[in-house]
């Protein structure tokens, strides 16, 4: 059994505590665990720490004991090393398995189950060239080889087309073995998880509470904002009454006080009375002071991100944005699709979704170059961050304009809003965590003021704890939207037309 008692994470650079005093057993009612909480948390560094601590161990101090009694633990990481992505999926088969211990009836009954070509196995392929749906469903098997009990995946969603998302959330759901997971898919956390392991950073990040709860994920939700709610009116109850007394102590004492200022000489006793009540009624100031003490405080939670875009970012709703036509979407010599069409008119939200290869990506950078001919404030968040982003630069130096002093206060304030400590703000880029990445893309599109977003893939890496808040942002966004996602919470609440690319084209498709 997974036991895991009084364990601090401790982050050697920032000086700081990533989890504190954590104890959790995986014990029989806990089969599908989910691990929440904002991006750079230690949701990931857990999860490492709970397979082989030496994964994190050069940034990280580990206090506690971490005891698998037994178990067989198995480990999905979030990336793939550029060193196993160069390597043939057989090597990777010979490596992990090898062949004096591998199952081939096994091997065949996986690869039947998770709809994989047998010729998937090849000395030729590279890992790097198979679909993010091949890639999960390959690792999968791997790992499902090793005879696991218990199963620990790393965002295991990330980078899937809406099909394979279906079929992970199937096998965690199905799977007779215990799953820890990451993820940022709230439908997926809604239909799969039966625990929920909540990491929170409070107070600027000084203060690292977590909670542990035998809960689906939408009845913690409910739960904790149930509680949320609960003690913040009790406090504010309890601060009215204690008011109240204050007021009427108050206006006691400023009596007694009047009275022993005027009282007359020639009235000695009456003086030693009024002396005695106002040290009675001293008494009671400190009675009531070391009551304060006591009063329920308003809970101390992680704040929202505050996300907003500004209302002068809007276009007239008979403005043609995206008039686009093309016989062809084309890679190399590769003929991706045919036939394309499609048109956006003013603030329109228009959602792409297809298979892993179809060129949805291709799709939004040619419309992309088409757009640059217009006069319009375009805001562009592509899936490899890398494309646009500096890694050597701050996220203060990201979102600099013209670096006057006015606008750096402006961009430090609002990346405050977005949790980032003021270390952070001056750390490169590359060293921050992909959510934190994806919310300086979102600061950009926000302060620049874009008028019409390009968005690739923009939910992939936010905590599902964010995405209401972003959602809730792009709902109201009065410009246009064209994007590409699986995020179905997303598509479901944001998008007025989704259509699918495929080879024949787009096709208007409804998304369940």
């Amino acid at each position: 059994m997974l036991r895991i008692n009084q364990v601090d994470l401790y982050l050697k650079k920032d000086l700081r505590y990533l989890i504190r005093d954590f104890s959790f057993v995986a014990g029989d009612r806990h089969n599908k665990i989910a691990l929440i909480g904002e991006e750079g948390n230690g949701k990931s560094s857990l999860l490492k720490a709970i397979y082989k601590p030496e994964l994190v161990q050069d940034y990280l101090e580990i206090k506690g004991e971490i005891s698998s009694g037994g178990e067989v633990l198995a480990y999905l990481p979030q990336t793939v090393s550029e060193a196993k992505a160069r390597k043939s999926t057989e090597e990777i088969l010979i490596e992990e398995i090898g062949w004096e211990k591998l199952d081939f009836t096994e091997l065949n009954r996986l690869m039947r189950d998770f709809e994989l070509a047998a010729d998937l196995i090849s000395a030729e392929l590279k890992f790097a060239q198979l679909s993010g749906g091949e890639k999960i469903k390959y690792n999968l098997v791997i790992e499902l080889l090793k005879e696991p009990s218990i199963l620990l995946l790393d965002e295991p969603s990330n980078d899937l087309d809406l099909e394979s998302v279906l079929f992970l959330e199937r096998f965690i759901k199905d799977s007779p073995l215990k799953i820890i997971f990451i993820s940022h898919d709230e439908k997926l956390l809604k239909n799969c998880a039966d625990t929920i392991i909540h990491i929170e950073q409070l107070i600027h990040k000084t203060r690292p509470v977590h909670t542990v709860a035998s809960l689906g994920y939408e009845a913690y939700i409910k739960e904790r904002s149930r509680r949320i709610e609960r003690q913040t009116r009790m406090a504010a109850k309890e601060r009215e009454e204690y008011e109240a007394q204050m007021d009427r102590y108050r206006q006691i004492y400023s009596r007694v006080q009047h009275e022993l200022r005027t009282v007359s000489r020639q009235s000695p006793q009456v003086a030693r009375n009024l002396k005695d009540k106002m040290h009675s009624v001293k008494s009671m100031g400190r009675r009531f002071e070391r009551e304060k003490e006591k009063l329920g405080q308003k809970p101390i939670v992680e704040a929202a991100i505050d996300l907003s875009f500004s209302p002068e970012a809007r276009i007239h709703k008979s403005k043609a944005i995206v008039e686009y036509r093309a016989k062809e979407l084309k890679v190399g010599s590769k003929v991706l699709s045919r036939n394309l069409s499609l048109d956006i008119f003013g603030p329109e939200k228009i959602c792409l979704i297809g298979a892993n290869g179809s060129g949805k990506t291709c799709l939004i950078r040619e419309i992309m170059r088409e757009l640059k001919a217009k006069d319009l404030q375009i805001g562009y968040m592509p899936q490899d961050y890398a494309e646009a982003m500096d890694f050597e630069q701050s996220p203060v130096e990201f979102l600099a304009r013209d670096y006057s002093k006015e606008e750096n206060t402006k961009n430090r304030t609002y990346l405050g809003s977005l949790k980032f400590t003021a270390e952070e703000m001056l750390r490169p880029i590359g060293e921050l965590s992909g959510g934190q990445m994806a919310k300086l893309y979102f600061a950009k599109l926000i302060l620049h003021q874009a008028e019409f977003l390009i968005l690739d893939e923009p939910t992939r890496n936010l905590s599902p704890l964010s995405g209401p808040e972003i959602r809730a942002a792009l709902r109201d966004f009065k410009g246009g939207i064209l994007a590409v996602s699986h995020d179905r919470a997303f598509i479901e609440e944001i998008f007025t037309d989704v259509y699918e690319l495929s080879e024949s084209g787009l096709k208007a498709v409804e998304v369940n």
